[in-house]
């Protein structure tokens, strides 16, 4: 059943015409929406053409009230008794979920206070830490005003030392131009005294000029004189030659000669030890032969006795 809809405002599109085009819309399995329902009427506003179509599914699921038959008595008390028992139960459950919600809301207070008591604590050594921070922090700030009034204090100090490195620089910068005044006068007695050095140095050049010209005769003399001793050392070589070839001579012969005495030496020594050789072969003979003499000194008085002993014939 179509219903005519009413609006506050002259309609563009009648409703019967949107309505038909939602139909079709969901007829088609299409999503209906205002900018669907626009293009299936050709024109409209889509938020107007969506309500004339909400307005018309409200009305279509307004169903009227019927009849209802009553239960039977049987139904009804079975139903009562369900009705009782169930009732019973759920008051029971409610009990239950009502003592388990309160244990757990204990549980939950129980904890939330103690969260809040270790929260508190913490907050409480927080608040210590805090106020140990504060205590250093004033600590520090009193060592940096200490700090800040030896620096101030320096400062004036450094201060007067520069107005004092002031007057010393002033009083230096007169010493310095009088310094360039007295310069400037001994540069000019310098000026005087270089004009006097060169004139000096002119008459020691003259000097050295004469110098050079005795040198070079005592040159040509030295000269001569080479020569002379070159003819001279020429002669000493001769003798040098002579005398070495005697001295070479001399010393073949005393090489000789000590060949000869070395010889002789060590027929010397040989002849020593081959006397002491006889000296030790003769005492040993010596010994050997008094021992032979007391040997036999010793056998001789036995003999005599038994001469004696033996009767004549």
């Amino acid at each position: 059943m179509q219903t005519t809809l009413q609006t506050g405002r002259p309609a563009e599109f009648a409703p019967e015409a949107i309505i038909q085009a939602g139909q079709e819309l969901r007829d088609a399995g299409r999503n209906i929406t205002g900018f669907a329902l626009r293009q299936k009427v050709g024109g409209g506003n889509p938020s107007r053409l969506k309500q004339v179509w909400d307005e018309y599914l409200s009305s279509q699921s307004v169903t009227k009230a019927e009849p209802v038959a009553e239960l039977p008595i049987e139904v009804a008390e079975e139903l009562a008794m369900v009705t009782k028992t169930l009732t019973e139960r759920l008051a029971m459950l409610a009990v239950e979920l009502n003592d388990k919600a309160v244990k757990a809301a204990e549980r939950r207070v129980t904890e939330v206070v103690r969260a809040a008591g270790d929260q508190r604590e913490q907050a409480e050594r927080e608040l210590t830490d805090a106020s140990s921070t504060v205590d250093d922090l004033e600590n520090k700030l009193n060592e940096v005003r200490a700090e800040s009034e030896a620096f101030e204090k320096r400062l004036a100090e450094t201060q007067t030392i520069s107005q004092k490195q002031a007057v010393e620089l002033a009083k230096l910068r007169e010493r310095l131009a009088l310094t360039e005044q007295t310069a400037k006068s001994a540069g000019e007695q310098h000026v005087v005294e270089l004009e006097r050095i060169q004139m000096e140095l002119a008459e020691q050049k003259k000097a050295v000029q004469s110098l050079a010209a005795e040198r070079d005769q005592e040159r040509a003399e030295l000269a001569t004189v080479k020569a002379q001793a070159v003819a001279a050392e020429e002669t000493h070589q001769e003798q040098r030659k002579r005398t070495a070839e005697e001295t070479h001579r001399v010393a073949e012969r005393l090489t000789k000669i000590e060949a000869d005495r070395d010889e002789a030496h060590q027929k010397a020594a040989r002849a020593r030890e081959e006397a002491a050789q006889l000296r030790g072969q003769l005492e040993a003979t010596k010994a050997q032969a008094a021992e032979l003499i007391q040997a036999l000194s010793s056998h001789q008085p036995s003999k005599t006795t038994r001469t004696k002993k033996t009767p004549p014939n």
